[in-house]
């Protein structure tokens, strides 16, 4: 095995060479041999010039760009839903808060709609950043929220958000829930 593995070294580092000749050649024991230097039965391997690549031969990369305060318009540069956290934690709530976050404003005009476990929130869409889930049920949950212009076309989406709520069983006699 070592053998085996001291030879392919060598092979790797001989193809690191360019223009230089291998001989390559099996002995009586059926191993094959790689050298630089010949051997009564080897012969000739021909080596070809090792690939090589160089990033400074390639265009200019260009520099990034700041966000704009005068974006396109419909365009946001970014929004995301600032609140709740990821993975966050609710302990023994009813609702929740959601927060989310556009760069620039929200634009007159436009709406945000929430979408909570998969489900389009529709009847919480509106021109506001902050909303209220009343009631959230036990357990893990995902939100997320769309932008949309006027027309209804989505502009920007946020990254999913995922969090999680526990409450006391109803189940339980010593923690009986809150109402």
């Amino acid at each position: 095995m070592r053998g085996i593995l001291f030879t392919l070294i060598s092979i790797a580092c001989s193809v690191a060479y360019a223009g230089t000749t291998v001989y390559k050649w099996v002995d009586d024991n059926g191993i094959t041999h790689y050298s630089d230097q010949p051997h009564e039965k080897a012969e000739k391997v021909q080596v070809r010039d090792p690939a090589t690549y160089s990033s400074k031969n390639g265009p200019p990369a260009a520099p990034p760009q700041p966000p704009s305060d005068n974006a396109a318009p419909g365009k946001y540069d970014s929004c995301a839903v600032s609140q709740p956290t990821q993975d966050q934690v609710f302990l023994n709530v009813y609702s929740a808060q959601v927060s989310v976050d556009t760069v620039p404003v929200l634009r007159p005009g436009d709406r945000i709609v929430l979408t909570l476990d998969g489900r389009p929130l529709t009847d919480q869409a509106g021109s506001q950043t902050s909303f209220t889930l009343d009631p959230i049920d036990r357990g893990t949950h995902t939100i997320e929220a769309t932008v949309q212009d006027p027309a209804g076309q989505p502009v920007c989406t946020t990254p999913t958000v995922t969090f999680h709520v526990r409450q006391n069983s109803v189940k339980s006699p010593t923690h009986p829930p809150a109402h």
